[in-house]
């Protein structure tokens, strides 16, 4: 069995303006659905970033595909990385981290990969990473402030804006009304440290039993940080990415208050290996986007396991093909014992048949059938297609779209 197409269909979605420290999410986001199909019928599915540097790299790398038996997974790396030599970084200039190119167009094609092998061998992809080990995965709700979003802009508003503690604890009794969520994290960084304590003092009283997470993305200052975590730090699950990098996190790790987890400082295996000896992370968060795949996903949590590391799951804003993989990765992680995050709940939009995937107190069950076991809804995707092509965005941009709420705002990290 040879594949002997490749195909990608970059498509936009209408977003919601939520709030992070290094600005707000624009109009729509930008993904990329993959199709690679097989001498022998078979077609494989995937979703990856749809920024202009992932998507060069996918064109670039997808012509050296042809030819490779789906199942030589070593061998995808080493055609990737001959088709991208010094491809450099994914992210554009405003992100607070960086995701090699190689890294993601290999994770980008390992999916559908994997789900072409699922096919062929009529089990599900999990069964690919060593089986599952749970049949529902649990996600926590993704708690953002946020803007009202512009008349001007496509697709549904949730919650308008949000912009206090109390607005923000409707907006979680809201998401628990509708998905059954149990735990929670804020995305933080965003008011001042004062409100974002008493945020997370308003879920507690609301939530007394349920985990807590707040991710301020580097915001704060290392003193900072060590004063919120005295009056909060009892009510942490854990504290993601309160300061930025790895000296910072090591020395606010060196005071213990709460563990501290991170998808910004430790996005790469030798990362891992430096966190590790200094003791500047008790959580890696996993992300089959940039960790290599599913397979790359699998290794991080075994490294976790033999380091006495907590593995947690990242999520960027993504569509049902993406959270299908996150499903099948986290039911085969054994030591995944954190919610995972997912954005899903912010979009109405998906481009696979039969809808969104439905969320169960807060759970979504493994996919039944060969594979991920979700296909593409071809009239959808057509139509996320077509609206990409009739917009100009081609990369995220979070700090200028700020701008067009706030004119003079300048980003700065930390802030705090």
């Amino acid at each position: 069995m040879k594949i002997q197409k490749v195909t990608l269909t970059p498509v936009a979605i209408p977003d919601v303006p939520l709030l992070n420290t290094k600005g707000v999410h624009q109009a729509v986001f930008l993904r990329t659905i993959i199709e690679i199909e097989t001498d022998q019928g078979l077609v494989g599915i995937g979703e990856s970033y749809g920024g202009a540097r992932a998507l060069t790299g996918m064109r670039k790398a997808s012509e050296a595909l042809i030819g490779l038996d789906p199942f030589h997974l070593n061998e995808l790396r080493l055609r990737v990385e001959s088709a991208l030599p010094d491809a450099g970084g994914i992210n554009a200039p405003t992100m607070l981290t960086q995701h090699q190119v190689v890294d993601a167009v290999y994770s980008a094609f390992e999916i559908p990969l994997l789900d072409i092998q699922g096919k062929f061998l009529e089990r599900p992809l999990c069964d690919l990473l060593g089986g599952a080990v749970r049949d529902r995965v649990g996600f926590g709700a993704y708690l953002f402030y946020k803007f009202e979003k512009p008349a001007a802009y496509p697709g549904k508003d949730f919650f308008g804006e949000v912009m206090t503690p109390d607005a923000l604890l409707a907006e979680a009794k809201a998401l628990v009304d509708r998905y059954g969520f149990g735990s929670f994290k804020l995305k933080g960084g965003v008011l001042e440290p004062s409100l974002e304590i008493e945020t997370m003092q308003l879920l507690r009283d609301a939530f007394p039993e349920s985990p807590l997470r707040i991710d301020p993305m580097g915001a704060w200052r290392v003193p900072t940080a060590l004063n919120v975590c005295h009056a909060i730090g009892d009510i942490l699950e854990y504290l993601e990415d309160p300061v930025r990098g790895m000296d910072a996190m090591a020395e606010l790790a060196s005071k213990p208050q709460v563990p501290l987890a991170t998808n910004l400082v430790v996005v790469e295996f030798e990362q891992v290996v430096e966190a590790y000896r200094n003791g500047a992370v008790q959580i890696i968060l996993s992300d089959h986007h940039y960790w290599r795949g599913a397979t790359g996903s699998i290794r991080l949590g075994e490294l976790c396991r033999a380091g006495g590391l907590g593995i947690s799951m990242h999520s960027n804003t993504h569509l049902g093909i993406s959270l299908a993989a996150m499903v099948h990765v986290a039911a085969a992680t054994p030591n995944l014992t954190y919610d995972c995050d997912t954005h899903y709940p912010w979009t109405s939009h998906d481009i696979i048949k039969g809808g969104k995937l439905p969320f169960d107190k807060g759970t979504i069950k493994v996919p039944e059938g060969p594979g991920l076991g979700v296909d593409i809804d071809p009239d959808a995707l057509a139509e996320f297609h077509d609206f990409y092509r009739s917009q100009d965005l081609r990369d995220r941009e979070d700090t200028d779209e700020m701008r067009k709420y706030i004119p003079d705002y300048e980003r700065v990290v930390p802030r705090w």
